[in-house]
């Protein structure tokens, strides 16, 4: 016999959580089903933790920084009280415990498994099956993916996963891939005394961003001690008594205690079973139209659409999902100011399409940059000043269709910038903001004035 509920949510990470609950407390009957912790990979080995990392680390940098500023100092890394935090604070020992409490006051009902669906209302978990009357929401997310490449499986591995629940830090950590995660994970092992080693296959850190604001970003990381190789693919990995060695194409052979793969996630969704939807079960994601509709009674949102691996996309889209399901009508998803900031030190913020991407289009671009040391509060600032400003503009539109902000708080400094590429504020209007000084913010004004030279 079928369960019968109003909702099901498959997957119960930042976006299906918040859906779930609050369609729960519409009154509808929800059944929220995840086989991992309630909560998803953002608070337990994502987003929140990493985040806590980076700032234990960001604490030893400043320390470091003071010579020549404000004293003497000298720091000794800890990585003890880091651990116990994330361990204690962070996650309770990873426990969803109270966030399983937290839903189920507000009516739903949580069952923990892994889903398979079975048709656009049925759902099966370990031999039990729940029907949906109303809806099918897919938010199963994606998974740590590892390419297939010689002896990595044998010589074992690290993933975000592990790296957040370490209790130690390693001598010496090769990070494979310079994305996000890598990125920031490796900076954070560097300033806690670890040797790190990035490779990345692409000709620089974070592909998807700037290149100019990557190469800040690999000078920072380089005069940390960190050793970035890019352009190099790996051929082999072999673990022996000494440890992990890559074989690289460029004939280097780099060794390390661990090895932490970041480079990427996938969503399986032939395990999930989409192909009963009449979807391609051999997609990298689920395809959605702008309200969050993948088959008649059928919405998924998160990661496993493939816009944006960031928690603040899923619960965008679980907001249009939520007054989709109710009936109500509300503008469909616009992606056109996606903010991203990657949590190093400089901070990197982009939102909006890069000067590559609006080349590509045809888009008359216009540039204009300008660089944070040079800033009155980037001068103030002075040690670990580093980052810019880029803006790109749409000059035949006078609008911005991206923006680049790195520098000591650049995901803040963005949020000026997001707003204009959504609000679509013509640069001209920008031009007669006051802004305040001195703060980094000031810059942007200096990138205006570039534009328009």
């Amino acid at each position: 016999m079928s369960e019968l509920a109003d909702v099901i949510v498959v997957g119960m990470g930042p976006g299906g959580e918040d859906l779930a609950g609050r369609l729960a407390e519409t009154g509808l009957e929800v059944v929220g089903i995840d086989g991992r912790l309630l909560g998803g990979e953002c608070p337990y080995w994502g987003c929140v933790p990493s985040k806590m990392m980076l700032r234990a680390a960001g604490l030893l940098a400043e320390a470091r920084r003071i010579p020549g500023m404000a004293g003497e100092a000298s720091v000794k890394p800890d990585w003890s009280p880091v651990a116990r935090r994330l361990r204690d604070e962070a996650t309770d020992n990873w426990n969803d415990r109270a966030a399983v409490e937290r839903f189920e006051s507000k009516g739903g009902k949580f069952v923990r498994g892994w889903a398979r669906i079975e048709g656009p209302d049925r759902v099966q978990v370990d031999g039990r099956e729940f029907a949906a009357e109303k809806a099918l929401v897919v938010a199963s997310g994606t998974q740590p993916w590892a390419p297939p490449l010689r002896g990595l499986e044998e010589a074992g591995y690290w993933t975000n996963r592990e790296a957040i629940e370490t209790e130690d830090v390693p001598r010496s950590l090769l990070v494979l891939g310079g994305g996000a995660v890598g990125v920031e994970l490796a900076q954070v092992f560097a300033r806690f005394g670890s040797e790190v080693t990035v490779v990345e296959m692409a000709s620089h850190l974070l592909p998807a961003e700037d290149p100019e604001a990557a190469a800040i970003l690999t000078t920072a990381l380089e005069s940390e001690g960190v050793n970035v190789m890019t352009g190099v693919e790996v051929e082999g990995i072999v673990r022996d008594e000494s440890g992990v060695r890559i074989e690289l194409s460029s004939g280097s052979t780099p060794s390390c205690d661990e090895l932490l793969v970041a480079t990427g996630r996938r969503a399986d969704l032939g395990a999930l079973g989409v192909a009963s939807l009449g979807l391609d079960e051999k997609a990298r994601f689920i395809e959605v139209d702008d309200h969050m509709r993948a088959a008649p009674g059928v919405w998924a949102i998160g990661d496993v659409t493939g816009v944006g691996a960031f928690t603040h996309v899923s619960m965008y889209q679980a907001r249009i999902a939520l007054a989709d399901i109710l009936g109500e009508q509300v503008p469909g998803a616009d992606y056109r100011a996606l903010p991203r900031v990657t949590f190093t030190d400089p901070e990197i913020g982009s939102v909006g399409i890069s000067e590559d991407t609006a080349r590509q289009r045809g888009i008359s671009v216009r540039i204009g940059r300008y660089p944070i040391p040079s800033s009155t509060r980037g001068w103030i600032h002075k040690k670990g000043n580093s980052g810019l400003i880029k803006l790109v503009e749409d000059a035949d539109e006078g609008l911005l269709v991206g923006a680049v902000s790195a520098g000591p708080v650049g995901g803040e400094v963005l949020g000026l910038l997001e707003l204009a590429v959504h609000a679509r504020v013509p640069t001209s209007e920008l031009r007669r903001l006051i802004f305040a000084y001195p703060t980094f913010t000031r810059a942007i004004e200096a990138a205006l004035d570039d534009l328009s030279s």
